[in-house]
């Protein structure tokens, strides 16, 4: 999961302001609105919690971690990549 944010992070674009995060999490398919909210409870300290799997396993994550008192859950589509013939990806 953590190659999967740094590879977020080094092929971002910053889109309309966000920072470095924000836009890593935006190119991956989450809404601007999200992003923002995701950004300023880092900023406040708070954790981000990314789970990537299959319907079952998110599921089974929301279990987990509603007893916990997190303040919010989304759940997103990933956003499709290929890869192109310079090994860059571009994002659809």
């Amino acid at each position: 999961m953590v190659v999967w944010i740094v590879g977020a992070l080094e092929g971002a674009i910053v889109v309309g302001g966000l920072s470095a995060l924000g836009a890593a999490l935006y190119s991956t398919g989450i809404p601007k609105d999200s992003v923002l909210t995701y950004e300023s409870a880092v900023k406040a300290d708070k954790f981000l919690v990314i789970v990537h799997g299959m319907a079952a396993e998110m599921t089974r994550a929301r279990e987990i971690l509603e007893p916990t008192g997190a303040s919010e859950f989304g759940v997103y589509a990933m956003k499709a990549s290929k890869a192109t013939p310079d090994g860059s990806t571009v994002q659809y």
